[in-house]
């Protein structure tokens, strides 16, 4: 038997959240996409381009958690939007540390 958002029910939803966002930013995403320090560089990069001031990769990451809290609020039984604000603040504190040891 499973949630409406196809969580199992003996496992609570906010795990399967966390559990699913864990396993994109560690897995297809980071596949797809490379290194989250590497990427956010490179996408911080263009946006202090286009915007004319410096955003740091950790800041790439709050942004775009950022969006996600926007869509949530137009729809917060929104999954997806769950799971990609979870995985945007753990690689957010992940990015930060990283920048900070080089």
């Amino acid at each position: 038997m499973t949630h409406k958002d196809n969580a199992p029910v003996s496992e609570p939803i906010r795990l399967s959240v966390l559990q699913e966002a864990g396993n994109l930013i560690a897995g297809d995403r980071e596949s797809q996409y490379g290194d989250p320090l590497d990427h956010f560089t490179e996408v911080a990069a263009v946006w202090s381009v286009l915007l004319g001031v410096t955003i740091k990769p950790a800041q790439v990451a709050l942004l775009m958690a950022a969006l996600k809290l926007v869509r949530l609020a137009e729809d917060p039984l929104h999954r997806d939007s769950a799971v990609d604000l979870s995985g945007y603040a753990a690689l957010a504190h992940e990015v930060a540390r990283r920048s900070a040891e080089r």
